[in-house]
């Protein structure tokens, strides 16, 4: 069965970095655009960004435009997500998903909280 497992999240200071992790297995990952999808407290799930099967093509959510870069290693199954000049406002949990969407299996996140 599809199984994703995020980690890298943690605390981190305003300006700050954190590099996510996916590990996916049960599909064929090559062939699978994928997305990170983020939930802040208290709030709905946030698409943030989505990367093609092949990375030829990214596209992101306005807020982390210039400041998150999202990447695959499709030899190894993983997603990442590179995410620079953390503000708070990025503080959630973290989910990786399948697909360009937010309706898609994801495993059961990281926590990302930007804090001074």
């Amino acid at each position: 069965q599809v199984q994703l497992v995020e980690s890298g999240g943690g605390l981190v200071q305003p300006g700050g970095s954190l590099r996510l992790s996916c590990a996916a297995s049960g599909f064929i990952f090559a062939n699978i655009p994928m997305s990170w999808v983020r939930q802040a407290p208290g709030k709905g799930l946030e698409w943030v960004s989505t990367i093609t099967s092949n990375a030829r093509s990214t596209i992101y959510t306005d807020s982390v435009k210039g400041r998150f870069t999202i990447s695959r290693d499709n030899a190894k199954n993983t997603l990442y997500l590179q995410m620079n000049s953390l503000k708070s406002e990025d503080t959630a949990v973290y989910y990786c998903t399948s697909g360009s969407g937010l309706g898609g299996p994801k495993g059961q996140g990281t926590q990302v909280t930007v804090s001074s």
